[in-house]
């Protein structure tokens, strides 16, 4: 137990409530893509960090995928010991400023906060951020000045979460990490994916600049089996990892999907970043909901990310229909609240049944069926947007790599995330399906560190 439970310091949780940074006013965001939280000032990170009970077994630390040093950084941070918080943070995460955005703290760190009954959890994950960003605009590095080269290199194949996990963990230890992606910019999911009102892209490329000087090397706009064949990535590097995510979109087989008006939820969300950002992507189109009424399909994060980046076209209206009760989404709590102030109708306990040229027919899910046998549901719209989830679509290079798949495509690994392929490994959503980014860094990090055990070292 910490000399800061003894001395009794650490009873500030009965002072001061849990107080999240404060938002934009809902009509006003409502105008663009922006993030909707205002920044937390140093006075709020402190008085919010100190809550923390520096727990004897943290349980916000082990519901962690990454096993974050949470109550550490969170007395550094009470201290006002900033840099030595953000120095710590990036010793498990090389995200920090992400996760702290998209990880859904509710279900995971701050969900397991001991004060989250009856007090309310301390605010992880947007001290996280806060901190993290500081660190960035600052020009913090870590000190690598001691690393000395092992002559060893990896080819990374995928930009997303568990490649840069991996990559970044390998340059920490004398590796070099050069990492391919077929997109224009690094982040996979996180940069097209996933709007700018819950993640600038600006931070993407900070990032990105961040991993360069630490000596990660980007080969963007480069499509293994397009450009360069995974037999020279085999041939030119000691170890290959592979970390391309899942993008095919699940239908659901639903009748009436394959309509004129229905939209793939992936296909509107990168259409509007490639607007957005001038990125001049073929194969997404930009798609304007401006006065449309939409259906958007589906409870998880996804939905909300095209429920919220719709309202924010003007459309005329915005409907988010789940299958199960509002208990049951998948989603974060924070991100359909955030719908809800922004104008989103939500009904739930439909399940749709076919997709008309008009409208949605549904089934209802909760009825007594003595009482409401057969009652159905129609719902009229314009546009229908299917967010059920995705799932993997392997490229067929892997066959040429002798890496063997499930029935579902996914990469079938052993628990060290070594494929079939002995000099190949891989880790994210393609071996887990589609999952966190939490979970997918850590899956890159631990192949990381499965490769430098074959390299006969350790990870420092």
């Amino acid at each position: 137990m910490s000399d800061k439970f003894i001395a009794g310091n650490n009873l500030s949780f009965l002072k001061q409530d849990r107080q999240l940074a404060n938002k934009r006013e809902s009509q006003a965001r409502l105008g663009d893509f922006n993030e909707i939280y205002f920044k937390n000032n140093d006075d709020n990170l402190k008085v919010q960090a100190d809550r923390c009970l520096d727990c004897g077994n943290p349980y916000c630390e082990w519901k962690c995928p990454l096993h974050n040093y949470i109550p550490d950084w969170l007395e550094m941070v009470s201290n006002n010991q900033f840099e030595k918080a953000a120095a710590l943070m990036h010793a498990t995460n090389p995200l920090p400023e992400i996760c702290g955005r998209v990880c859904p703290q509710d279900r995971l760190c701050e969900q397991a906060c001991t004060l989250n009954i009856g007090f309310g959890a301390v605010t992880i994950g947007a001290i996280e951020k806060t901190i993290a960003d500081r660190a960035i605009k600052d020009g913090w590095r870590p000190d690598l000045s001691l690393v000395k080269s092992s002559n060893k290199k990896v080819a990374i194949v995928g930009a997303g979460p568990a490649g840069l996990g991996c990559a970044e963990l390998l340059v920490r230890n004398g590796v070099k990490a050069v990492v391919y992606d077929k997109y224009p910019e690094i982040g996979g999911l996180l940069t097209f994916g996933i709007p700018g009102f819950k993640l600038e892209k600006e931070i993407l490329v900070k990032r990105r600049q961040f991993l360069e000087d630490i000596g990660v090397v980007f080969k963007l706009n480069t499509e293994i089996g397009k450009d360069v064949v995974i037999e020279e990535l085999q041939k030119d590097y000691d170890s290959v990892f592979l970390g391309m995510g899942t993008y095919k979109p699940v239908d659901g087989n639903l009748k009436g999907k394959e309509l004129d008006h229905v939209i793939q939820s992936l296909d509107y969300l990168i259409g509007n970043v490639n607007q957005q950002q001038s990125f001049q992507m073929a194969d997404f189109d930009y798609v304007d909901l401006k006065g449309q009424e939409v259906i958007v399909l589906g409870g998880g994060d996804t939905a909300m990310d095209c429920v919220r980046s719709a309202v924010r076209q003007q459309a005329q209206s915005v409907t988010c229909v789940y299958r199960k009760d509002k208990a049951s989404m998948p989603g974060s709590r924070t991100e359909v609240q955030n719908a809800m102030e922004e104008g989103v109708k939500f009904i739930f306990n439909l399940q749709p049944a076919e997709i008309k040229i008009d409208g949605v027919a549904f089934e209802r899910t909760d009825f007594d069926e003595l009482k409401h046998k057969d009652q159905k549901v129609v719902l009229s719209c314009d546009k229908v947007i299917l967010a059920f989830g995705f799932r993997a679509n392997p490229a067929t290079w892997l066959n040429d790599a002798q890496i063997n798949t499930t029935e579902t495509g996914l990469i079938k690994t052993q628990p060290d995330l070594q494929t079939s392929n002995p000099e190949i490994y891989a880790g994210g959503d393609m071996v887990s399906g589609a999952d966190l980014v939490v979970t997918a860094i850590t899956q890159g990090r631990d192949a990381a560190k499965q490769i430098l055990v074959k390299f006969g070292m350790e990870a420092g």
